[in-house]
């Protein structure tokens, strides 16, 4: 498999700090400016993120070094955009960070605003297109005048701006995952077939490895019991050879919760991800568990939790990501430890790869995989992305593939149920 090539350029390692300032001064100045305080990083063509930054309370301190605030990844057409001519005063995009003090929003009724401090701009260069890793900066830089004491040097930012090659591979299915697709991989213009995908809907458990970990029953073919849960659901990864390699199956069905008409938190369907067992035949290993319902809102949305499994652990695990997608339109799930862990209440760790159920400590992270799936009742094509540091080999990436077929399968499986059908209308499920 061939990678495709991509760069992550991370912003991390904030502080702000007020030079030849003592202690006390200093968090003085800083609280004249309305602290806390926070920066939007912008990059051409992305969405703008947020992130708060510390106050840097000793003159010789330096911020944590490995703090990541910010990520971007790009690939090789984003970074032609970047590089394209721009207007006379800029030819090229920058980076920006422009820092504030403050919050956005009310207090009491009355409406409050951020003061902008300074802004840090950094202009994209030809490095950006070398693939090696680059320091672009590391360090302290002004940023802002000091409106209390005129002469005095302003607030400083301390930032750390970094690329580092990150390849992916890319996956395609060529189809509706229901339809039992092929699975391509995509590099450039060509497409190579790397894996195929066997969906079922078996009501009765059939004579296979999986067996064991079938929650169906046999007399769950009444008509009235298949309307209101979504059961029996089962995707095999095969590679070129014919060999099932990964597998994703329903665990817990798809019911509506009491008092309403649709798959809730309190009682979401779940599947589990298994990989063959490398030290007994014909068996299976669980890998992963997904979770998901539906969140009710304007516009509802479909939640997808996914824990990574340690052998022998079906229950439980470490959670790897919590994503709400889209329930209409669709969107994209992702395992990401640098994006999780500037929103989780506990850090998230990120395994080596795909088989290392013992790197369950939290390592160097990053982007692991993405998955982009559209909204209900529409044709689905899952886009698959992995990093390729995660993917030791053919068979890492088929339980990826299994992970992103449940995932769009939860899409349907969390549509609301029908509560009548009229006489002679096919079953929707």
């Amino acid at each position: 498999m061939d990678p495709q090539a991509f760069i992550r350029l991370s912003i991390g390692s904030l502080g702000l700090r007020i030079p030849g300032a003592n202690l006390n001064s200093a968090k003085s100045g800083i609280q004249a400016l309305s602290s806390p305080c926070s920066c939007e990083i912008k990059l051409q063509g992305f969405p703008v993120q947020t992130s708060s930054i510390p106050f840097v309370s000793s003159p010789e301190a330096i911020p944590d070094t490995h703090s990541i605030a910010s990520s971007f990844y790009l690939e090789e057409s984003d970074l032609k955009a970047l590089l394209a001519p721009g207007c006379f005063y800029s030819p090229h995009a920058c980076l920006e960070i422009a820092v504030f003090s403050g919050r956005k929003g009310s207090h009491c009724g009355v409406g409050t605003k951020r003061q902008q401090i300074g802004t840090f701009k950094l202009e994209v260069g030809p490095e950006w297109c070398e693939g090696k890793p680059v320091i672009l900066f590391n360090g302290w830089i002004g940023i802002g005048k000091s409106k209390q004491e005129s002469g005095k040097p302003g607030v400083e930012l301390h930032l750390r701006v970094k690329l580092d090659p990150d390849p992916r591979y890319v996956f395609q299915f060529e189809d509706v995952t229901t339809l039992s697709p092929q699975i391509v991989q995509l590099r450039g213009s060509i497409k190579q077939p790397i894996f195929s995908c066997k969906f079922s809907r078996d009501r009765v458990p059939q004579l296979d490895p999986l067996t064991a970990y079938w929650s169906g029953s046999a007399d769950s073919s009444d008509l009235e019991t298949e309307r209101r849960e979504r059961k029996g659901w089962k995707v095999k990864i095969h590679d070129l050879s014919g060999s099932a390699v990964a597998a994703a199956f329903i665990t817990t069905p798809f019911v509506p919760s009491s008092g309403c008409d649709w798959v809730a938190r309190s009682n979401p369907g779940a599947w589990l991800i298994v990989r063959p067992d490398v030290c007994r035949p014909e068996s299976w290993q669980p890998w992963g568990k997904l979770e998901a319902w539906r969140e009710r809102g304007i516009r509802d949305s479909v939640c997808c939790r996914f824990h990574l499994l340690s052998e022998g652990q079906e229950g439980g695990g470490v959670l790897m990501s919590e994503i709400l997608i889209n329930a209409e339109k669709g969107g994209e799930f992702f395992i990401d430890t640098d994006r999780q862990m500037r929103t989780a209440a506990t850090p998230i760790p990120s395994p080596q790869s795909s088989g290392d159920f013992s790197g369950l400590a939290p390592v160097v992270g990053g982007f692991v995989m993405s998955c982009r799936v559209q909204g209900e009742g529409k044709s689905s094509k899952p886009l698959v992305q992995l990093a390729m540091r995660h993917v030791t080999c053919v068979e890492d990436a088929a339980i990826f593939m299994a992970l992103a077929a449940a995932v769009d399968l939860s899409i349907e499986a969390c549509k609301p149920f029908r509560r009548k059908i009229k006489k002679g209308s096919r079953n929707s499920l």
